[in-house]
C-alpha cells in the first residue's frame, strides 16, 4: 500500500499576517493510527497528523479557524475529524464523508457536532468516479440540513461532469481550483469551464492546492493568476485552505505551509477581497459562531 511523505516540520512564520478570525478552509486531521484506525480499504497509509499537530501548525502561521475535510484513509468513520472540532471550543467545523449505511441520526449527529458538507471524491488516485446513484440519494439528503456539496475533482471531470454538476440543487463547492494543470494555461478548456461555473450562485471553489496544480519543477506561484482569476470572477464565493498535511504529494513537491500564506496577498492584493477570502465568505458557508 503507497505511503505518503510527511508535511514539512519546520513551518515558516509567513511575512503575511492573517486577520482575526481568519480560516484555513481546507486541512485534515489523519489518526493517531492506535486511536483513529485508518479504513481498512484505503488507497494510501499517511503519517499521523494528529490534532497536537494541526494546532502547532496553525499557531505558527496566525490561522484560528478551521475547516476540517474527512479524507478517503479514514473512510466514511469521521471519528478523527469529529473529535478534533468538539475540542476547538467552535473554532472548527467539517465536511464528512458519508455512504448509504449513514442514518438520518447519524446526519443530525453530524450536524450538531459541526458538520457543514458531504465531500465526494471523483479523483483517479484514489478510486475515479464514485457511485453516481449514492451521489444524487445523499445530494437530496442532505438538502433539509442546509449542507453543501464538496468535489475533488481531476480537471478532466470539470469538462466530463459538468452537466450535472449544474444540476445540483445543493451549494457545490470545488476543491484544489478543480486540479486544473498550470502547464495549460488560463485558456485550457476545463478552467475555462470552472470559470464558467463560478458566475452560477451555487458555485463556490477553494484556490487551495497550490502544489498541486504547480508545473513539476516549476514554483508554486504558477497557481497564481489561475487563484486571481477565480477570485475575481466570484468574490463572494471563494475560500482558502493549507491542505495539511498534504496528502500524497511528492517528497520534491512538498510546500512549507507559511510559504502557502505568502501566496495570500498574491491572489487578492486587495485588503476587502483577503477578507472575504479568509473571514467573510467562510463565515457565511459554514456558520462560525452559531
Amino acid at each position: 500500500m503507497k505511503s505518503c511523505a510527511p508535511p514539512d516540520p519546520n513551518t515558516r512564520i509567513p511575512r503575511y499576517q492573517a486577520p482575526a478570525d481568519a480560516c484555513d478552509a481546507h486541512c485534515h486531521v489523519f489518526g493517531p493510527g492506535d486511536t483513529f484506525p485508518y479504513a481498512a480499504k484505503r488507497s494510501y497509509t499517511p503519517p499521523d497528523a494528529p490534532l497536537a499537530d494541526f494546532r502547532k501548525l496553525h499557531e505558527t502561521i496566525g490561522i484560528r479557524r478551521a475547516v476540517l475535510v474527512q479524507a478517503s484513509v479514514h473512510g466514511t468513520d469521521n471519528s478523527a475529524m469529529m473529535d478534533a472540532i468538539a475540542r476547538s471550543g467552535g473554532l472548527y467545523r467539517g465536511v464528512a464523508m458519508v455512504d448509504d449505511g449513514t442514518t438520518d441520526a447519524d446526519l443530525e449527529a453530524l450536524h450538531a457536532g459541526g458538520v457543514r458538507g458531504i465531500r465526494f471524491n471523483f479523483v483517479k488516485h484514489l478510486g475515479g468516479i464514485p457511485d453516481l446513484d449514492l451521489f444524487q440519494r445523499m445530494i437530496e439528503r442532505i438538502r433539509p440540513l442546509g449542507w453543501h456539496l464538496v468535489l475533488h475533482l481531476d480537471g478532466e471531470n470539470v469538462v466530463e461532469f459538468g452537466d450535472l454538476f449544474r444540476t445540483i440543487p445543493v451549494p457545490i463547492v470545488i476543491d484544489h481550483m478543480g486540479r486544473i494543470k498550470s502547464a495549460e494555461g488560463l485558456e485550457q478548456k476545463p478552467f475555462r469551464i470552472l470559470l464558467d461555473f463560478m458566475r452560477n450562485d451555487n458555485c463556490w471553489v477553494k484556490v487551495s492546492g497550490a502544489e498541486r496544480i504547480a508545473s513539476p519543477g516549476r514554483p508554486i506561484t504558477d497557481a497564481v493568476p489561475f487563484a486571481r482569476a477565480l477570485i475575481e470572477t466570484a468574490p463572494d464565493r471563494v475560500l482558502w485552505g493549507t491542505d495539511w498535511p498534504h496528502p500524497n504529494v511528492a517528497p520534491e513537491r512538498m510546500p512549507n505551509d507559511g510559504d502557502l500564506v505568502d501566496l495570500l496577498p498574491l491572489y487578492a492584493p486587495e485588503p476587502g477581497l483577503l477578507r472575504k477570502l479568509l473571514v467573510t465568505n467562510p463565515e457565511r458557508l459554514y456558520d462560525f459562531g452559531a
